[in-house]
């Protein structure tokens, strides 16, 4: 597949919570007055050999947004900036600042906004300041002579497929312990198969093509991960051979899924890129799995989707953008459940794909995302969407796809969320609700949302019925704002 050239054309790593090193930068508030507060948290998400990767989230505990950020450290001697995303990097010999892109500069009350950098060398950062605070718990560096020089490259520069030659050689039989390393795609393949509850399989920076199928399930107290660099990129050049009706892991068949979960809960998704792929991340009867940090982009259709009832899950801090390069009326962000006429496969609790409880949270989804940025399907309930950012443009209006968020279920939040619009692309509203299924486009809540709809949408949110929710109505508060409406916010009365 050919690609389009990305809109930020560097691969890095996201925050990952379970290697996070962090010390917390604030500005110094005036109790009990009104105003932004903001800390920076510092996350280390994955090392190599010579360096790492790692980001900074900036986060607003205070009543009011903040706008604009600026975040300064020093490295040691040694150690240097390779490359970085989400920001403006400018460097005076060992001082790095790094200020806001132009989509992220706003941090809302109770929001974050985050970047990401990769270092050469072993030091971390030092001397921080926030808006021009001095920081207090910094990580100290070592010493500088213990800092070796750069031997490997790191994410951004994916070496070849093989690995770095620290990686460990294929494992015979299948590799075990609380670690498995892996370096190719014939390794990745052989850790999914053989997973066991608690396991971790760390991925090295490099290119793995394939299919990458997951069939064991972890446990409540036993998770299993799959983790590494943004440079650690799988891709799948499939679909191949002949599948059931119903989409199932078949000898012979590979479904062009990036990485798919089958029958497979209680997994960690982290840090890693999913890319030229027929779907992005697929989830079948796999619930209670948490997607961290990870980029998708340049797929077919969807980027992620939970479906086959895999409730109770988390996506956050990632990012999806490029999708339905072949099918745009398909190329969804995120995806969750399924339409009711694809319940005779999907529908594994009483006839409905119950992928209930899904939490999206504070991702960046769009630009060029064909279809929705969200698409919550009929027959899913109780799910939040907080703190996300959509980007509208490249959205296409095929398949109905017009809007940022079209909620078909019941009993959403909506929360904290800023979507925009501006050309090339076709858009009808911000947030849509249908009623698809009896009983469902209900009960759903707006609150504290921004919108931009580029003077082409009509309304930031707009409910298409009210008398088929009678005893469970969609509510849109007034903390919600709009710019740039054909209309205005909503077209139902609103909420204090």
């Amino acid at each position: 597949m050919t690609l389009t050239p990305v809109g930020r054309t560097a691969l890095g790593a996201s925050v990952a919570a379970t290697l996070a090193v962090a010390t917390t930068l604030a500005l110094t508030p005036t109790a009990h007055a009104a105003g932004p507060v903001l800390t920076a948290t510092f996350t280390q998400s994955s090392a190599w050999g010579s360096g790492y990767a790692a980001a900074y989230t900036i986060r607003n505990g205070g009543d009011a947004a903040a706008n604009g950020w600026v975040v300064e450290f020093d490295l040691a001697a040694g150690s240097t900036v390779s490359t970085s995303w989400d920001s403006v990097r400018s460097q005076s010999g060992q001082r790095y600042r790094f200020a806001n892109a132009g989509w992220n500069g706003t941090v809302a009350p109770g929001g974050t906004q985050s970047f990401g950098f990769n270092v050469s060398g072993l030091a971390t950062p030092t001397n921080c300041t926030l808006n021009g605070a001095p920081c207090t718990g910094g990580p100290t560096p070592p010493p500088p002579t213990t800092t070796p020089p750069p031997t490997t490259p790191p994410p951004s520069t994916p070496p070849p497929t093989t690995g770095p030659p620290t990686s460990p050689p294929p494992t015979t039989p299948p590799p075990s312990g609380p670690t498995v390393n892996v370096s190719t795609a014939a390794e990745l393949r052989s850790a999914l198969a053989a997973a066991q509850p608690g396991q971790t399989i760390r991925l090295a920076a490099g290119t793995y093509r394939g299919s990458f199928v997951a069939q064991r399930a972890g446990t409540a107290s036993a998770r299993i991960t799959l983790t590494g660099p943004r440079g650690a990129v799988l891709i799948n050049d499939g679909p191949s051979g002949s599948g059931p009706s119903c989409p199932a892991p078949t000898t012979g068949w590979d479904s062009g899924y990036g990485v798919w979960l089958f029958n497979a809960p209680y997994w960690n998704l982290s840090g890693f890129t999913v890319a030229e792929s027929k779907k992005g991340i697929m989830l079948d009867n796999s619930h209670h799995v948490t997607i961290d940090g990870v980029y998708v982009h340049h797929t077919d259709e969807e980027g992620v989707h939970f479906r086959r009832s895999s409730s109770d899950g988390i996506l956050r801090n990632s990012q999806v953008e490029y999708t339905g390069l072949v099918q745009p009326g398909y190329g969804e962000g995120v995806y969750l459940g399924s339409a009711q006429s694809n319940f005779d496969c999907h529908g594994n609790s009483g006839g409905i794909d119950r992928s209930d409880r899904v939490q999206v949270l504070d991702n960046r989804i769009g630009p060029y995302v064909t279809a929705e940025h969200l698409d919550i399907k009929e027959g899913t309930e109780g799910g939040v969407v907080r703190g996300n950012t959509f980007d509208g443009r490249g959205i296409t209006g095929q398949n109905s796809g017009d809007s940022w968020v079209d909620v078909k279920g019941n009993g959403y939040l909506f929360e904290r969320n800023t979507g925009s619009f501006s050309p090339p692309g076709t858009f009808a509203n911000g947030y849509e609700t249908h009623n698809l299924l009896t009983g469902y486009g209900c009960g759903n809540t707006w609150r504290s949302n921004t919108s931009n709809l580029g003077g082409v949408g009509r309304w930031a949110i707009n409910v298409t019925s009210t008398s088929k929710c009678p005893n469970n109505p969609n509510t849109v508060h007034t903390t919600n704002t709009v710019t740039a409406a054909l209309n205005g916010l909503t077209n139902i009365p609103t909420t204090p």
